[in-house]
């Protein structure tokens, strides 16, 4: 046995290995109980096959496939950035209302902001931030009245 020989095995060795990986990871994308695994398991996924093709690029020895790993890293990098932001813009959105309808400031509570077009001339603006008042507003004048709430105490 030469050690050209023990490389190939060494090699050959390593695929294996990612196989069985990138297998475990496609199944943990399956039926991981949270998005956030699925999306770590599809990144794993990617790192794993891009460390295959550098495997593949010393055992066949072909300098272009580097350049492929290369490519297929920005693209893995990019389509993460995508599915992340994905994620968080799903995250913003309460279940109970529509799409368009509120959204949320940082720590978690919903903003909404309705206004009346059918002929309505009131517009309110609720703000739930822990806070203490809600300010309804006229839409011809933009005066408006302010009912305040106690912190600590309820009405």
């Amino acid at each position: 046995m030469t050690v050209a020989d023990a490389y190939q095995y060494l090699y050959k060795g390593a695929l294996i290995v990612l196989l069985i990986l990138v297998g475990v990871m496609l199944v943990r994308s399956l039926i991981g109980p949270r998005i956030l695994d699925r999306l770590l398991s599809i990144n794993m996924i990617g790192t794993m096959v891009i460390s295959a093709i550098c495997v593949m690029t010393r055992m066949l020895d072909e300098s272009y496939l580097a350049d492929v790993a290369l490519i297929y890293a920005m693209v893995s990098f990019i389509s993460m950035l995508i599915m992340a932001s994905m994620y968080i813009s799903a995250r913003r959105l309460p279940s109970s209302e529509p799409a368009g309808e509120g959204e949320t400031d940082g720590r978690g509570a919903v903003r909404s902001a309705h206004a009346s077009d059918g002929g309505g001339s009131a517009r309110s603006a609720h703000a739930s931030d822990g806070g203490s008042e809600i300010r309804t507003e006229h839409k011809k004048t933009g005066r408006g009245k302010k009912r305040g709430r106690r912190k600590g105490g309820r009405r």
